[in-house]
C-alpha cells in the first residue's frame, strides 16, 4: 500500500476512532521552549498495509542544510557518544505500569501498547540506521519485598529485549523510569533518605546483573526527576527554595548512582553513565545549582549529561489547538529554529566545549493532522544542529499514532514497518 494511502487511513483513524490517551499533564518549560513527558497509548489500531514502496518516489522532501560544525574536542568520551549516532526509544513498553495487580507481571509490557517486543522489531530499527536503543524501565511495580528486590521474571525479560539490541552491535541505555513518587524516589529533603535507599538498591542489582556487559550498555540514573504534582513540576524558579532543594537532592541521587555502579564490579568501573538535572531539561542541566557527580574512578569524562528537549514546545509537544501551538516548522525561519539553537548552544558551551558528553535521550515532534513535511524538516534540522555541536539524540517513539494524545510513533510495531519512514530518512541524512 502506498504511503499516501497510509496517510489517508491515519487521518480517518484520527477523525473516526478518536483513540489514544496521555499519561501525564503536559507543561511547558520556563520560557515555553521545552517540555518533558511520556504519553500513554491504551490501545493500538490495525493500520493495515505497508508504508514502504520502493517503486514510489516520496512525496516529502528532506531539506538541504549546511550548518557549520562547531569545534569538537578530540576526546574518547565525545568519540564514544558520536558513535552512538542516533537513538530510538522503546517507549510506553517496559516503562508502562499500573498500580493494580496483574495475573502475569509480564503483561505490563503491553499495557500501553498491544504488541510485545520482538527481535524482528529491533532488527528493523537497526536496519533503518539507529545505532542506540533507549530502554526505559519502570521497576517499582516489579519488586518482591521492602528491600526493593527486583522480580527475576521481569529482569529476565528486560535482559532478553536488551540483548536483541546488543546482539545487533547497538548501544543500549537502561534507566529507572516512572518511579518518581513519594513512595520510591522523590527529590526533596523530606524523602531524600528513602530515595537514596531506593536508587541505590535498584542500581546495586542492575550493576551486578550486567557487570560483564561492555561499553555498549549505558546506565541512566533516573528519568526526569522532579517535584511531581507541585507548581514547579515542569519548570525551575531560581528564587524558589523548593526548586533549589530539589536540585541539591538530585545532585545527591546522581552521586549515589555513580558510586553504586562503580562499586558493582566488572566493567562497571569504566562504564559510561548518564545523569539528568531537574526534570532532565536543558535548564536543569545548565542552571548553576546542578553539579555533575564526581567519578570515584580515574575516568576521563565517562559521565554523560542526560537531557530531554521537545523543542520548540509549540511545535514539538504542545497539543494542537492550544494557544501558542503550531503545526508548522520552517528551517529558514528564526521563529522555528531559534529555541533549538539557544538551548543547544547552552549545552555546547557548558559541556561539549569542555569535553563533557551530552545525549538528548528524548526528542520528537507529535503528529498534528499529518503535518509530515514539517516534521521531516524539523527532524532534519534538529539532528543537523545537534550533530554539528557534538550532541547525540534519541527520538521518543511511544507507538502512538491516532487520537488526541502525544502521537510520536514512527515505527508501527503491530505491522513491523515505519509509517513515517521519511522522518527517519531525514534524521539519518544528518546523523553522521
Amino acid at each position: 500500500m502506498k504511503k499516501k494511502w497510509i496517510c489517508v487511513l491515519l487521518a480517518m483513524s484520527v477523525m473516526i476512532m478518536g483513540l489514544g490517551g496521555c499519561a501525564s499533564q503536559k507543561n511547558a518549560e520556563e520560557g515555553g521552549s521545552e517540555s518533558t513527558n511520556d504519553s500513554q497509548e491504551t490501545g493500538e489500531n490495525d493500520l493495515s498495509g505497508n508504508s514502504e514502496d520502493e517503486t514510489e518516489e516520496s512525496q516529502f522532501q528532506i531539506p538541504e542544510l549546511s550548518i557549520e560544525p562547531y569545534d569538537i574536542p578530540d576526546t574518547e568520551a565525545l568519540a564514544f557518544t558520536a558513535d552512538m549516532k542516533i537513538g530510538w526509544n522503546l517507549g510506553n513498553t517496559f516503562d508502562a505500569y499500573t498500580e493494580g495487580n496483574l495475573d502475569n507481571e509480564l503483561d505490563s509490557e503491553t499495557l500501553w501498547v498491544s504488541t510485545a517486543t520482538t527481535k524482528e522489531m529491533i532488527d528493523n530499527i537497526k536496519a533503518a540506521g539507529f545505532n542506540t536503543l533507549r530502554l526505559p524501565v519502570t521497576w517499582h511495580t516489579h519488586l518482591l519485598d521492602d528491600a526493593y528486590t527486583i522480580s527475576p521474571v521481569w529482569l529476565d525479560r528486560v535482559q532478553e529485549v536488551m540483548d536483541y539490541a546488543i546482539d545487533n552491535d547497538m548501544y543500549v541505555i537502561l534507566n529507572i523510569h516512572h518511579d518518581n513518587d513519594e513512595t520510591h524516589m522523590y527529590p526533596d529533603s523530606a524523602h531524600l533518605e528513602q530515595s537514596l535507599e531506593y536508587v541505590t538498591a535498584i542500581w546495586e542489582q542492575l550493576a551486578a546483573r550486567f557487570a560483564e556487559y561492555d561499553d555498549h550498555l549505558i546506565f541512566e540514573a533516573m528519568n526526569e526527576p522532579r517535584l511531581v504534582g507541585s507548581t514547579y513540576e515542569w519548570w525551575i524558579s531560581n528564587s524558589s527554595e523548593e526548586c533549589q532543594d530539589a536540585i541539591a537532592c538530585i545532585n545527591e541521587l546522581n552521586q549515589a548512582f555513580v558510586d553504586t555502579v562503580r562499586a558493582g564490579g566488572g566493567n562497571n568501573e569504566t562504564r559510561y553513565l548518564m545523569v539528568p538535572g531537574y526534570d532532565a531539561s536543558a535548564d536543569g542541566a545548565t542552571n548553576s545549582g546542578f553539579v555533575l557527580p564526581t567519578d570515584p574512578v580515574d575516568n576521563d569524562n565517562h559521565i554523560i549529561v542526560s537531557v530531554h528537549a521537545y523543542t520548540p514546545y509549540g511545535f514539538a509537544l504542545q497539543a494542537d489547538g492550544e494557544s501558542g501551538s503550531t503545526s508548522h516548522f520552517d528551517v529558514t525561519q528564526d521563529n522555528s529554529t531559534r529555541d533549538i539553537i539557544t538551548f543547544m548552544d547552552k549545552l555546547y558551551n557548558k559541556y561539549i566545549s569542555q569535553g563533557i558528553p551530552v545525549v538528548i535521550g528524548e526528542f520528537g515532534a507529535r503528529n498534528k493532522n499529518l503535518n509530515t513535511q514539517d516534521r521531516v524538516d524539523y527532524a532534519a534540522y534538529y539532528i543537523a544542529a545537534a550533530r554539528a555541536r557534538g550532541i547525540t539524540c534519541a527520538w521518543w517513539d511511544n507507538n502512538a499514532f491516532t487520537g488526541n494524545g502525544e502521537n510520536f510513533g514512527l515505527y508501527y510495531r503491530l505491522g513491523n514497518y515505519f509509517i513515517f519512514e521519511d522522518i527517519v530518512n531525514a534524521m539519518m541524512k544528518y546523523a553522521e
